[in-house]
């Protein structure tokens, strides 16, 4: 406790035993004569002293505040100075240094700078104005420090005047990368851009995007939110919150800022992770105000005090929660550790840090824990001052041991090695017993050059001044009821990526997942975020994922569409599917029962084929045009059935094709063989002589049939060479595709439909004209009740079919060319086959001669008496010459002549006889 209570006491307490500057050489802190001095600039207090009133006079005020961390600094400094003089690393050349406290200001700074540039061996440290500073040799050829980012880039300006090295230890601000704005800055750590961007990638891995931000107001701290906002950005992390505390502990709004700042986070209670860019001084007043308001959060800390002992010896520091930072990759600390342990021999002399910590600890160090706040309290500078008078010396080394922050003296001890070796090129053909043997501004350019091995690894400067080492990420743990600072992880800066040593440290990170800091829940996969009125995109509600759309991660920003018309998804999916393929397939209770009448109608033809061949010889058959003509008309019946199957099961090019040609052709095939069958029978039956001469030009059967399914073949030849049609995948049905015959050009499908309606238009028309027929044997009424069915069939089929899709579209077509193709069959052939099987005794030629002579007879009569009407009502205009014929006369050429009452009857019924046989014979010839 003792420890503690030395650790805060050595912070708060500021002293006066700072020596005051009564002349140059006073303001020197610590120094060492050497061959080549090298100057050093370290905060090793936290503060300057400032008077209650503004200042009159320009006096450089004393500095309060003892910072253990940052005079470490100072002691690795030397002891890396000792280490070379002690090597043959520079060849009997001895280094020197010269260090001064900044106290964390940028004129304490400036001051120590002034004299940085004074003229070698000038009496008063004069510091010379030139144009040309390239002869130029000032007191010291390079500088290691400044501690904070701030003073270094005010001190960097001014020694780039005479291009003086500085090489920091400790000053990570990405701005001091610029070599346009410090063309001699260098520094052994890494920039701020990879620690922002490592703090970042670590609350991205962790699943938090809701955090809030708390750095000093001052450069360091504002180019560090910069930077780490541009990094939360890229890494889809919003910041809630940024806070902003005075640089200086000494400005009258600290405490009010920090009250502010706490009353922040407890009002943000989703903001579960707090980055943190202070000084470590600030650190531990914000944390001690926290603790005291109960905040337990994850708290990010940066390398100022991520390793700081004593902010992890707080008091409750346990309270605040779980606290992960970023260190600078330590070394071996075995020989500096010795060094401490020897430190009470060195001399004070020169060494003003050394004398006060040496009093310090001869007054606390003693302390319990329990007493520390009274000593804090009650214990005036001034009775300070007596106490060390009346008290012996206390050395005390495990104090030093247990504060060292291994980064910060690991990259100080490296820089000031890459500066000895910088020293070493140059020294290598000059006599550097003379300090004036080469210039800062040649050091310079050597440092540019400059390897130093490090852990076995050749590590140098980069084009920026920056040497690109790694990042511990550092854990505390309460271990042993003691808050331990750990190594979980390491961060490859040139990688971008965690390394960890074991599964248990893995571990370790992925339990930092179970801590929620996010503005809105997590969206699970199948949803996405939809961005609110709030202005941060952190902030969203989650949404399903429309149809056709999924998301296969947490958090999307949005769905993905599925890759093509292929796949789809149902809403709120996380994955796509395969669309089904649908097609009228065989196995399809419609397609199996289509395919049965289509097979129906096969045998239908065969049996009508079988029957028609065994009385081929018969009137019926005979009268339906012979052998060859039912033949050929069965034939394609039987090709308008086959043409069906190739409307089922998967559409291919070939079955897209052939379907609607080999339909159309049969089908024209077919009508037209029985018009011709029409035109002969109306030209068998016909009384009227210019119908039948009409009827005897037209009647050519086989140029007619085939010039009517030639036409119907160039109009398919054309359309399957034009706009052949092809397989198309419908994609109307959202889970599924249709794969369906595109016709090519509904156009030519019109027109090959249309060619056929044409024709059996003009067949109706024949066919229309001899319904009145000998009854058994009226063919022609038949045909044109199966054109009617046609019609009917294919003008139901036109709406139908342009309202219909999926994959029964097919099955239209082939009920129509079924309705149709059955109805003109049955109508054609079924009434001939009843009276083959069924009236065979009407199925002689007997039995037709006196059919046809009834009939024929009927038809003569009717036209005797027309005739008779005729020459009677031509011969009553005869009749009125004399009015004396009687009733029983008759008026012949214009005579009278007296006639029995019957005659003229029987004179008709002669004449209808005479006809009938006449025309009897005719039609019998002719069928």
């Amino acid at each position: 406790m003792a420890f503690v209570s030395f650790l805060i006491l050595c912070f708060v307490i500021g002293t006066d035993i700072i020596f005051s500057c009564q002349n140059t050489d006073d303001f020197v802190d610590a120094s060492s004569p050497g061959d080549i001095v090298i100057g050093g600039l370290f905060a090793v207090h936290s503060e300057m002293l400032h008077p209650e009133e503004l200042p009159i006079k320009p006096v450089i005020q004393n500095c309060a505040g003892f910072e253990i961390q940052i005079f470490l600094q100072t002691l690795a400094m030397i002891h890396a100075i000792e280490m070379i003089n002690n090597s043959t690393l520079l060849s009997g050349v001895t280094l020197g240094y010269e260090i001064y406290d900044t106290c964390a200001e940028v004129t304490k700074a400036m001051a120590s700078a002034l004299r940085f540039l004074s003229k070698l061996n000038s009496s008063g440290d004069v510091v010379e104005f030139k144009c040309n500073y390239s002869d130029y040799v000032p007191r010291i050829k390079a500088v290691t420090g400044a501690s904070y980012s701030e003073v270094s880039m005010a001190v960097s300006r001014l020694l780039a005047l005479q291009l003086i090295p500085q090489v920091s230890p400790a000053s990570s601000a990405e701005i001091l990368s610029d070599k346009i704005r410090f063309p001699s800055f260098f520094r052994t750590i890494p920039s701020d851009f990879h620690q922002t961007r490592a703090m970042a990638h670590l609350i991205c891995e962790s699943g938090w995007n809701w955090i809030g931000v708390i750095a000093t107001d001052d450069d360091n701290g504002r180019f560090a939110l910069e930077s780490f906002g541009v990094q939360a950005m890229a890494n889809n992390v919003c910041i809630a919150f940024k806070e902003m505390l005075p640089a200086y502990l000494s400005d009258n709004t600290f405490h009010t800022k920090v009250d502010h700042a706490i009353e922040k986070i407890v009002k943000e209670t989703r903001v579960n992770v707090i980055v943190v860019f202070m000084r470590q001084f600030h650190v531990l007043k914000l944390f001690k105000k926290a603790i005291e308001r109960n905040v337990n959060k994850i708290w990010i800390a940066s390398d100022n005090w991520s390793a700081a002992v004593k902010i992890s010896t707080i008091p409750n520091i346990r309270q605040l929660g779980t606290i992960v930072g970023f260190g600078f990759k330590s070394g071996d600390m075995s020989t500096f550790q010795d060094f401490l342990r020897n430190l009470h021999e060195k001399s004070t002399d020169n060494n003003k840090f050394l004398r006060e910590y040496i009093m310090l600890l001869s007054v606390c160090a003693h302390l319990e824990y329990h007493d520390f706040q009274t000593c804090i309290s009650n214990q005036s500078q001034d009775d300070l001052l007596q106490n060390v008078e009346n008290k012996h010396q206390i050395w005390r080394d495990d104090f030093l041991n247990a504060n060292i922050e291994p980064g910060f003296i690991h990259s100080t001890i490296l820089a000031v090695y890459a500066i000895a070796h910088a020293i070493k090129g140059q020294c290598k053909d000059r006599n550097c017993k003379d300090p004036s043997a080469f210039t800062p501004w040649e050091l310079l350019e050597e440092l540019k050059k400059v390897t130093v091995i490090d852990d076995d690894k050749e590590i140098k400067f980069d084009s920026n001044g920056d040497m690109s080492t790694s990042y511990d990420v550092l854990l505390w743990k309460e271990i042993d009821g003691h808050m331990e600072i750990t190594t979980m992880a390491e961060y490859d800066t040139e990688k971008g990526d965690f390394i960890f040593g074991d599964e248990e440290k893995k571990k370790e990170f992925m339990d930092l997942k179970k801590v929620q800091s996010t503005c809105s829940q997590h969206c699970r996969p199948g949803q996405m975020k939809k961005v609110t009125e709030s202005p941060h995109t952190c902030c969203y509600e989650c949404v399903y994922c429309p149809e056709n759309h999924y998301s296969n991660q947490t958090d999307m920003d949005y769905c993905y569409r599925c890759n093509n018309k292929t796949y789809w998804a149902p809403v709120n999916s996380t994955t796509c599917y395969r669309k089904t393929i649908h097609f009228l397939s065989w196995t399809d209770w419609f397609a199996i029962f289509l395919l049965l009448l289509s097979t129906f109608g096969v045998v239908l033809i065969l049996s009508i084929s079988v029957i028609f061949t065994k009385n081929f010889h018969t009137p019926v058959v005979k009268a339906s045009g012979g052998l060859t003509v039912c033949y050929i008309i069965l034939f394609s019946h039987f090709l308008i059935f086959l043409s069906t199957v190739f409307f089922i099961d998967e559409p291919t090019e070939f079955k897209c094709k052939t379907r609607q040609a080999l339909f159309g052709i049969s089908f024209a095939l077919c009508i037209s063989c029985i018009l011709i069958k029409s035109l002969k029978i109306l030209l068998a039956f016909s009384f009227d002589p210019k119908l039948q001469n009409f009827l005897k030009c037209v009647y050519k059967p086989i140029p007619t049939v085939v010039t009517c399914t030639g036409i119907q073949v160039i109009i398919c030849t054309f359309w399957l060479i034009f706009r052949t049609p092809f397989v198309k995948q419908n994609f109307s049905i959202p889970r599924a595709i249709i794969l369906e015959c595109h016709e090519g050009s509904m156009v030519a499908f019109g027109i090959m439909l249309g060619y056929i309606a044409a024709l059996a238009f003009i067949c109706f028309i024949f066919a229309f004209k001899g319904r009145k027929l000998p009854e058994n044997y009226n063919e022609a009424k038949f045909i044109t009740f199966g054109m009617l069915i046609y019609f009917i069939a294919w003008i139901v089929f036109i709406p139908v079919y342009a309202t219909t899709f999926g994959k029964y579209l097919p099955a239209v077509e082939i009920i129509v060319v079924l309705i149709s193709n059955y109805g003109i069959l049955c109508c054609t052939f079924l009434p001939k086959c009843y009276i083959i099987i069924y009236k065979q005794e009407t199925n002689t030629k007997s039995a037709f001669l006196k059919m046809i002579y009834t009939y024929s007879s009927k038809s003569a009569g009717s036209v005797a008496v027309s005739q008779i009407s005729l020459d009677s009502k031509s011969s009553s205009s005869r009749a009125t010459i004399s009015d004396s014929c009687k009733s029983e006369k008759i008026s012949v050429n214009g005579n009278c002549h007296s006639q029995a009452p019957g005659q003229t009857l029987i004179n008709g019924k002669v004449l209808a006889k005479n006809t009938a046989r006449t025309m009897a014979r005719k039609r019998l010839s002719s069928i």
